[in-house]
């Protein structure tokens, strides 16, 4: 599983889990820019910590920073005009990812949303994982944060996720009509070594990486040995998917998924668990995350194959949005990762037995496979069930 295509030597990767480390961490980023910042996001909320946010990116382009943020029409359809002209007149390049969310069509372009969250500073650092710009704490105020991770990243891969944002940049800034900020500016070359700890950048797009993230996670989990970990807001894996996790089990694998405990989203919430009787008839340990909300879209295999990213495991991240996820083999980075969600599993998790699943009510069944056939029906009115078939035959 060691290397791979993508993979490149030689980073330094910190792990930041929540909030707590993520914002302090973009904030100094942002305070010691001198070139350029990119930062993509899906939500983009106009609550304490983006106004914290905000201000951190009006005082770099004070500066003379070239300062571009990208956010999605529908994730930060809430974002206020008002706060959106206020960035702009202090510097800051605010972009809208398909800003037309009409509810009254399923189109295909109105489900392919920019669900990445990427920072990229001069060249020097980088930041990936799942945490939006939102406050981290939920409405109810008796809640814990929502559990979430990124990873910060020196070194050189940080070039190959600066292009991958600068791409997607120009692509909208034209479309937008603001040729004047589609063109790249001349920023140095980094100094520092970054570190030795290899990692690939894996998207996934409508173009050329459409199965990418999927790819790489089928891949590890068939060659894993001894323990996969996956920890998922929304987990509504397709049958190979599935045959892959109960393969390994079958192999003599230990499977630990820790999912979503609270409802958040109704729907996902109950469509998730129409699955639970076929994974934990396979031998799948299901755990449940009821401390606060689960927001994590992570996974470590075998203590030393890990991603962290903006990828669920469901129709609408694998076929329908722009995603991106950083994939690391590191025996010490897996290993640290690993002990810390066995940790959250053992003192938050609540584990689902399959003889007391089998005794939920009958009408929790129900609404559980009306859910799932609802999320299927609306996949299906995407256009994405055949193209990607199309795709996977091709």
């Amino acid at each position: 599983m060691a290397g791979g295509a993508g993979f490149v030597a030689g980073n330094q990767l910190t792990l930041l889990q929540n909030g707590d480390d993520y914002f302090p961490a973009i904030e100094a980023a942002f305070d010691q820019a001198r070139h350029e910042i990119q930062l993509e996001t899906y939500i983009y909320e106009d609550d304490a910590t983006g106004q914290r946010i905000a201000a951190a990116l009006a005082r770099a382009a004070r500066r003379g920073v070239i300062v571009c943020l990208l956010i999605d029409g529908y994730g930060s359809r809430n974002l206020p005009p008002a706060r959106i002209e206020c960035l702009r007149s202090e510097g800051v390049r605010v972009l809208v990812y398909r800003p037309r969310i009409s509810p009254w069509t399923f189109r295909r372009k109105r489900l392919r949303r920019l669900h990445r969250k990427i920072v990229v500073v001069d060249r020097q650092i980088a930041f990936i994982g799942g945490i939006n710009i939102i406050n981290d704490c939920a409405a109810a105020g008796d809640l814990a944060p929502r559990q979430d991770y990124a990873v910060a990243v020196e070194g050189p891969l940080v070039e190959t996720i600066l292009r991958s944002t600068s791409r997607l940049w120009s692509r909208v800034a034209w479309f937008s009509l603001r040729k004047d900020w589609a063109h790249r500016i001349d920023v140095p070359r980094p100094t520092a070594a970054g570190g030795a700890m290899s990692a690939a950048f894996l998207t996934r797009d409508n173009v050329r990486h459409r199965r990418e993230i999927e790819a790489a996670y089928l891949q590890a989990i068939r060659q894993a040995h001894s323990e996969i970990i996956l920890a998922h807001a929304y987990f509504l894996p397709g049958r190979e998917f599935r045959h892959a996790l109960a393969g390994a089990v079958q192999r003599g694998v230990r499977v630990v998924l820790l999912l979503q405990g609270k409802v958040e989203y109704r729907l996902e919430h109950y469509a998730v668990r129409a699955l639970y009787g076929t994974l934990l008839n396979a031998g799948i340990e299901i755990y449940e995350y009821h401390k606060s909300f689960l927001h994590a879209k992570v996974a470590v295999i075998d203590a030393h194959w890990a991603t962290i990213g903006s990828s669920n495991i469901d129709p609408f991240s694998l076929l329908l949005s722009l995603e991106a996820n950083l994939v690391v083999d590191d025996e010490v980075f897996g290993g640290n990762f690993s002990r810390m969600l066995k940790e959250t599993v053992r003192t938050d998790g609540w584990r689902i037995l399959s003889e007391s699943w089998k005794q939920q009510p009958i009408y929790l069944r129900f609404f559980s496979w009306l859910s799932y056939g609802l999320l299927r029906l609306m996949r299906g009115l995407s256009g994405y069930t055949r193209e990607n078939d199309r795709t996977r035959n091709e």
